[in-house]
């Protein structure tokens, strides 16, 4: 029996996981032990990662729909051939945009960089990730404060900290290793900031139950505080901060007893918090998707890490303003997809764009000349009738996108609708004209980076079938149809284009020109950057420690701006906040993998449902399991059955995002700068179910 060293290729923690093989069947699957992200620990989906190697009645060949309206089995080449031939077909009739692409975070690296380079630099259109759907704000965040996206924590700080700041996060469900990691840390206060008493919350030493999307002014207090007592961090400031002097008149117009009336806390409870701020020798806060899924979210984020600069926590052990990423490789989806900077790198920067096209081997004039139209973009395109083509990638919008209705028509318009993903009963998988079936994760391989950087390396654990490709072959595959020959030339294999990517990298804030392909099989992983030559001393490396941020005056830069008004304001028609998340630890995103795990669909609600608070249900007669209809703001409307709970305010309704009638109800609403959606303040009105 053989041991295959790979990692779990669901959430951002990326943990390692051991494949014990024998006849090309996986016998067993167990956390790699002295990895030092899950050392020996992980969570229901990756010990279930086996399940993946027998999914039922998946084709192995793309399915093609011909001109008589049948689908069939025309084999590989053909299909390669057809696509190529429609896109070229639809961009020369509608020009270079009309054809689009959605992509996701969990691909590799060098699956982001293939597509990108296919997509945005040879067919010079436009392709978005769903990494817009929970990154985007993190990564605005970090370029406009640091002068680049580079989170600088590493997952030991959880164990470091002596005061520990979770704000819209709730790692029990979502994140277990770095809740595992929390719990292991017997020396700290746990403090949790959320308008929900989630799992984590219960779990807390301190629980401030904010209004929700109140953070940035609930921040902008914090600051306005410690300045006025003086409790900030001088020297860090002078040396390795830029428009303090700005930002200290702008929280003037935050004073604590108005934070408190427009956060709903009060005022014993943000003095309580400020003192467990202030004595903290160590503190570190930590945000996710209840900050970045907002309208405000790039300027909330901002306003966590203003805070921690100000006060001088950055660098050192145990502390930082840090984001916890969602997706697998939503980090490796943020340097290399081609999407938002050109692989890393400016889009305008005329020696960046020599550099690359050298590396790639192509022409210079070619590479893409900006970021990619953004999601909402892309869908408004489709429904607007300029976007024709679609080539979806491993996601399910239709599920997914919020007021996803607008998917469920844009699917109606297109002309061309290309689907690559393991499953073809997905929502999204309707009425399309071609499938790509692609081979899960224990099948193919190529690189990850986790949430504190770490590259990791995806292993072929067990051989795919004949006839079975992974999703850079069938890239690769497109690429060759198209005759776009440096990637015909030079992109043959995950581990070429993993070198190219070094070289792209080198002497940039990433660099990992230090890093071998298969150097990374049974490691520790590396964080980046690693440059060549340099020697790996320790597994865990955090950033800012010498307080040199990624401008040019190395210096981070404080943002602020006044606090808009939310743009889905509670009102008699739509009185409720309708808040949404994750369900369950088993539970993952739309449940097209988790569904094939027995004991995560055993435990698992099959129907929609939603908690609301014990004094709502009283007032409307209403029982655990009886069915409502909640009326959105979207003018959408959708049914769920009741649970019924005090760990909601009265006012808001949580709804597990795992049913599609969940982002039925989302509204189009994005953040200004990240355009990332606002997933969790939609307003509704719930009233008891026709029957």
């Amino acid at each position: 029996m053989k041991k295959i060293q790979s990692l779990c290729n669901y959430c951002a923690i990326d943990c390692n996981l051991d494949f014990y093989v024998e006849d090309n069947h996986i016998m067993a699957v167990k956390p790699t032990k002295g990895y030092p992200v899950n050392d020996g620990f992980c969570c229901i989906k990756g010990l279930s990662l086996d399940k993946q190697q027998t999914v039922v009645d998946k084709p192995h060949t793309p399915r093609v729909r011909m001109e008589d309206g049948t689908y069939q089995y025309p084999g590989w080449d053909y299909t390669f051939n057809y696509i190529a031939k429609r896109f070229r077909e639809i961009q020369e009739k509608y020009g270079n945009e009309a054809l689009a692409g959605i992509s996701t975070g969990q691909l590799t690296l060098e699956e982001f960089a293939i597509n990108g380079h296919i997509m945005r630099d040879h067919l010079h259109t436009n392709v978005d990730g769903n990494t817009r759907l929970c990154m985007a704000s993190a990564v605005v965040a970090h370029k406009q404060e640091y002068g680049f996206d580079a989170p600088g924590f590493t997952l030991e700080d959880l164990e470091l900290s002596d005061t520990i700041i979770l704000v819209g996060a709730n790692p029990v469900v979502a994140h277990p290793i770095v809740w595992d990691r929390i719990r292991k840390n017997q020396n700290k206060k746990l403090i949790v900031i959320d308008s929900r008493k989630s799992e984590t919350a219960k779990n807390a030493d301190y629980f401030y139950p904010i209004k929700t999307k109140m953070d940035s002014t609930l921040f902008y207090g914090l600051a306005n505080y410690f300045i006025e007592k003086d409790w900030i961090d001088h020297e860090f400031i002078n040396q390795h901060v830029n428009r303090f002097d700005e930002y200290k008149e702008f929280v003037k117009d935050f004073p604590l007893e108005q934070v408190s009336k427009d956060t709903h806390l009060s005022m014993e409870q943000l003095l309580e918090l400020v003192e467990l701020i202030h004595s903290g020798k160590r503190v570190s806060m930590w945000w996710t998707m209840g900050i970045n899924q907002s309208h405000n979210a790039v300027r909330a984020a901002q306003s966590i890490m203003n805070l921690q600069l100000i006060l001088g926590n950055y660098g050192k052990p145990g502390t930082g303003g840090n984001s916890i990423t969602g997706q697998c490789n939503a980090m490796g989806s943020r340097l290399f997809s081609n999407q938002s900077s050109l692989y890393g790198h400016e889009f305008t920067d005329s020696d960046s764009r020599k550099k690359i096209a050298d590396i790639f081997h192509c022409d210079e004039r070619i590479l893409a000349e900006g970021p990619t139209k953004t999601y909402d973009q892309i869908i408004d395109g489709i429904n607007d009738g300029t976007i024709k083509a679609l080539w979806i990638l491993c996601t399910n919008p239709r599920h997914s996108w919020t007021n996803n209705e607008t998917f469920r028509q844009a699917m109606e318009k297109l002309e061309f609708y290309v689907v690559q993903d393991i499953y073809d009963d997905i929502e999204s998988a309707e009425n399309y004209d071609v499938f790509l079936p692609a081979v899960s994760g224990i099948k193919k391989e190529g690189t990850y980076v986790n949430l504190e950087r770490r590259l990791s390396r995806l292993v072929s654990v067990i051989e795919p079938d004949e006839d079975e490709k992974n999703d850079y072959q069938i890239m690769y595959g497109i690429a060759k149809a198209l005759g776009l020959q440096d990637i015909i030339d030079y992109w043959k294999t995950p581990e070429d284009c993993f070198n190219l990517l070094k070289e792209v990298s080198r002497n940039r804030p990433f660099d990992i020109t230090g890093v071998d392909f298969r150097g990374l099989e049974n490691s520790h992983g590396i964080q980046w950057p690693f440059k060549e030559g340099e020697e790996l001393k320790e597994d865990q490396r955090r950033l800012y420690s010498d307080g040199k941020f990624f401008y040019p005056d190395q210096k981070a830069v404080l943002q602020f701006e006044p606090v808009p008004k939310n743009p889905m304001p509670q009102t008699e028609q739509f009185p409720y906040i309708f808040n949404t998340g994750r369900g369950s630890v088993g539970q993952w995103h739309t449940q097209s993998r988790t569904r094939e795990v027995q004991f995560i669909e055993n435990v698992s609600l099959h129907h929609p449902y939603i908690y609301i608070h014990t004094k709502l249900a009283k007032e409307m007669g209403l029982k655990h399991e009886d069915w409502v209809t909640l009326d959105s703001c979207n003018g959408q409307s959708a049914d769920f059955a009741v649970r019924i709970t005090d760990d909601v305010q009265e006012d808001e309704i949580f709804c597990p995002m795992h049913y599609i009638e969940c982002n039925k109800l989302t509204a189009s609403v994005y953040d200004p700068y990240s355009k990332e959606p606002s997933y969790k303040s939609a307003v509704v009105n719930l009233r008891v179910k026709e029957r």
